[in-house]
């Protein structure tokens, strides 16, 4: 369900926020607001897309509607995983192809309920604590889910049968669910993590992903047919996201503020939390590129968990000229 309105075209000029510059408008769709997403945001409240002679609108479309949005022309572009477009490009003559990197680890963290996190994280302690456990492991097929079914094979435990997934579309409910019994564990990022911690709905993760290294989580896509017809735009919106990289690296002070105004229920110590934690994992990208590693890490999760079958190409599903280009001034 899309909760912001994209508009029926995907591409319009509209009046600049001062004098009679013209932007063109486009459309971003996510499946949530995230810190992981601060780049996208960040080029946005500084003006980076409208130097760039970009508006850009972003909405949010929770339970998958994120990739459909863009296949149907309701977004320009889209934030997510690249397995999700894989997914969406099965029989699809107008693939969506991934053109900057934005968060370069598998930003996703598991949460017990206060007081009962396991004592060891060793992978038997993981196993016996997992086992029976109902655990809301968000919308099935996206990529919190597969990393949760992923991680329990692993262990070697079936998922269908050792544990209760609990899948909701709407992956803001996680810090709810746990706060009212549904489930025993929560797969979350920021700023729900930190959101739980000060609810005292949970206390810090007891196990996170990102070990798996480079892992393509958040990029940003487009239409094949739009880098064709429209290459000038993907390039200036890849320039603005990359000046939003380098000042996520360079300005901290900036981005606790934007963070703030993000995310305004957020207290100061949680949001100081959530940034601790995003650059102690190293979660943005420091380029934006995307490394055929991070693209097999993702896809072989996917693959691992059954749910994408067949084969890719890391040229069908990426291209990176527009960051090279960018990188040549």
């Amino acid at each position: 369900m899309l909760s912001a309105c994209g508009g029926g075209e995907n591409t319009r000029t509209a009046d600049a926020a001062s004098g009679d510059k013209k932007l063109k408008k486009i459309v971003i769709a996510e499946p949530l607001h995230s810190t992981g997403y601060l780049p996208l945001y960040l080029a946005q409240r500084e003006g980076y897309f409208a130097k760039q002679g970009l508006e850009v609108e972003i909405i949010q479309a929770a339970g998958g509607a994120h990739v459909t949005a863009v296949v149907s022309g309701d977004a320009w572009g889209v934030i997510g995983g690249t397995e999700s477009n894989a997914l969406a490009n099965n029989n699809n003559k107008d693939p969506i192809v991934s053109v900057v990197n934005v968060v370069n680890r598998a930003n996703v963290y598991l949460m017990a309920k206060e007081g009962t996190a396991p004592q060891g994280s060793s992978p038997e302690d993981l196993k016996a604590f997992l086992k029976g456990k109902k655990i809301n492991a968000g919308r099935h097929g996206g990529t919190p889910n597969l990393l949760t079914r992923y991680l329990l094979l692993e262990l070697g435990l079936d998922p269908e049968k050792d544990v209760q997934l609990l899948e909701p579309a709407d992956g803001s409910t996680v810090v709810t669910m746990v706060q009212q019994g549904a489930a025993e564990i929560a797969n979350g990022s920021e700023p729900q993590i930190s959101d739980g911690i000060s609810k005292k709905v949970w206390g810090e993760p007891f196990y996170k992903f990102h070990d798996l290294g480079d892992f393509s989580y958040s990029v940003l896509s487009v239409k094949k047919s739009t880098i064709d017809k429209d290459p000038e735009t993907v390039q200036k919106f890849t320039n603005a996201i990359l000046e939003a990289l380098k000042t996520v690296q360079s300005d901290k002070e900036l981005v606790q503020k934007d963070l703030k105004a993000e995310f305004p229920t957020l207290s100061d110590e949680a949001i100081q939390a959530a940034m601790d934690r995003a650059y102690a994992d190293h979660l943005w990208s420091l380029d934006g590129k995307i490394s055929e590693a991070a693209l097999k890490q993702d896809m072989d999760v996917m693959i691992q968990t059954g749910i994408f079958k067949g084969d890719y190409a890391y040229d069908k599903l990426v291209d990176m000229q527009f960051v090279n280009q960018a990188n040549t001034k």
